[in-house]
């Protein structure tokens, strides 16, 4: 019995110690498919949530947990799944196993998912003037500042002061797209097969770009550029 208690006193303190590390933080998880599958479907409550929650016989914890998850995995095991350029070596089953490591309900609460391609020789060449990060910064900077200013003036607010902590009430008021833009959404969820979590979080996403261009309305360009931001969600992506 003494073994018993200490074995789950040890695992809320763990739990404990997971939550108080991960708020308000970003980590990066490189080749995720090389975790074990239970431990990264572990993360599907606080990134959902924002809170780990300790359930047990006699009482019930709730600790802060939110935090940004970013994440790189390969396409497959030889890693040239879909190359433009380099002939992929591995079998219909091998990439199946590899990408069944990452659960679609966790690859869900990814915000934003992209395929990088490699970069040819000549645009690394290329001499194009290009934005710089200084330049860059400084959207980001005042995107952030629309966002602190139109939560602190929301009255409904409780602790939110980013698109991506949205409310659904918040993401109606603040995230409906123009006409155009209801007509793009619906359109590429019935296409693409997009789930009730990816519909929010592409309306998340496409609030933030107009919020990086200045722009008041969430419009079917914004819309568009969310939407290509959902790679992996897709039903044909992996087959």
């Amino acid at each position: 019995m003494n073994a018993q208690i200490f074995d789950i006193s040890a695992y809320s303190v763990i739990i404990i110690m997971i939550g108080l590390l991960l708020w308000y933080k970003s980590y990066f998880l490189d080749e995720l498919p090389e975790f074990s599958k239970h431990t990264l479907d572990m993360l599907r409550q606080p990134l959902e949530d924002g809170k780990i929650r300790i359930s047990r016989v006699k009482y019930s914890v709730e600790y802060p947990a939110d935090f940004m998850l970013i994440a790189s995995m390969n396409p497959c095991p030889c890693g040239y799944y879909n190359h433009p350029t380099r002939q992929c070596t591995c079998s219909p089953g091998a990439i199946s196993r590899y990408l069944g490591h990452v659960s679609g309900p966790l690859l869900d609460r990814f915000d934003i998912q992209v395929q990088i391609l490699p970069v040819s020789y000549a645009d690394m060449c290329s001499t194009a003037p290009q934005e710089s990060s200084a330049a860059i910064r400084e959207r980001v900077m005042n995107a952030r500042q629309i966002q602190l200013d139109r939560f602190a003036a929301d009255s409904s607010n409780s602790g939110i002061f980013s698109n991506s902590q949205m409310t659904s009430a918040q993401i109606r008021r603040y995230a409906t797209p123009d006409a155009d833009g209801k007509a793009l959404l619906g359109e590429a969820m019935e296409r693409l097969q997009l789930s009730a979590r990816a519909y929010s979080r592409i309306l998340k996403v496409a609030r933030t770009i107009a919020d990086m261009e200045s722009s008041p309305t969430v419009s079917a360009v914004h819309i568009a550029e969310a939407i290509g931001y959902r790679t992996l969600d897709r039903s044909s992506w992996g087959t």
